[in-house]
């Protein structure tokens, strides 16, 4: 396990990471989110042994990083994958990540196929590599001693969507076997997918330390998803009977108020065709912005989203 307790960070006269405390457990992904600057980044630096605590502490199986005595057999971890010398071939690389630590040279070829790097391309520098190659290479170093535990700081950064979807499958098959996964993104449909359980902070402190499902039900308004040959008639019925219509993002009216039954049955009094009537939940993104809201130490005016465009208004039809 990862275990944090009162774990703190100061920078002078900032705190980065305040008292915070969280356990991460083996055998599921745990999903780790916060908005730029929340202090995820050091979190996950403190974790490794990279900085020191201001006060508090956090262990790995018991442990301090610092007390490991192999540490990339206990521990793999990315986070920058571009961290390594641009002169030398990603063969290398890993070669002498594995002579550090005592690991078998047979041990990089057998990553290198894992993250689907053909021999070819490992025995080339890494200067020319690309962004997404740049990512195979470094979680082929995060799983060079074949740790228990991964800690992977935006590992989807840079691939395709085939490489996405391999990510996603390597994750949760790692935590299948017991490990441990502590897994940083912004991609919020990705992480919804692929984590099991989430960690929540923002301005160093902690939101949120729940199951997903929890997580999403809990802080989230039921809605219903509306489609109608009719769809300006329909919009006009609902919000006359006090219900809040936005348009949906894969096309359709977004409903809250009334259930679905409800719906249904205006439109029914009224003569209105309905082609859908489903009753959702909000997304992990939508449930995680509005609760980060207030945690955000950069943002862009919200623009207007009242205005509906006639493009807009045909996707509802």
């Amino acid at each position: 396990m990862i275990e944090a307790t009162e774990l703190t960070k100061r920078y002078g006269g900032r705190t980065a990471v305040d008292r915070l405390s969280f356990t991460v457990r083996p055998g599921r992904v745990t999903g780790f989110l916060g908005p730029n600057g929340a202090g995820k980044t050091t979190t996950m630096r403190l974790i490794l042994g990279l900085d020191s605590p201001s006060a508090g502490r956090v262990t790995v199986g018991g442990k301090a990083y610092a007390d490991l005595p192999v540490p990339l057999r206990a521990v793999g971890s990315l986070l920058d994958a571009k961290g390594v010398h641009g002169g030398r071939s990603a063969y290398h690389h890993l070669a002498g990540l594995a002579a550090s630590n005592g690991i078998p040279r047979r041990r990089v070829a057998e990553v290198l196929d894992l993250v689907g790097l053909p021999e070819e391309t490992a025995r080339r520098r890494t200067k020319g590599f690309s962004l997404g190659m740049g990512q195979r290479l470094g979680i082929a170093a995060a799983l060079i001693g074949d740790p228990e535990v991964l800690i992977l700081d935006e590992p989807v950064n840079g691939l395709d969507t085939e490489g996405i979807r391999w990510i996603r499958g390597l994750m949760k098959s790692l935590a299948a076997e017991g490990r441990t996964v502590f897994l940083s993104s912004h991609l919020m449909s990705e992480m919804e997918l692929t984590a099991d359980h989430i960690v929540v902070i923002g301005q160093g402190r902690l939101i949120a330390d729940t199951a997903m499902r929890d997580f999403i039900e809990t802080n989230s308004r039921a809605h219903t998803l509306v489609r109608s040959p009719e769809p300006e008639r329909l919009r006009t019925l609902l919000e006359a009977a006090g219900a809040r219509v936005r348009l949906d993002a894969r096309g359709g009216w977004r409903v809250d108020g009334p259930d679905a039954p409800a719906i249904g049955d205006l439109a029914r009094e009224h003569g209105v065709a309905v082609h859908e009537l489903t009753p959702a939940h909000s997304s992990l993104e939508e449930v995680y912005t509005t609760l980060s809201r207030s945690s955000v130490e950069y943002r862009a005016e919200d623009r207007p989203q009242e205005a509906t465009t006639t493009r807009q208004k045909e996707t509802a039809r």
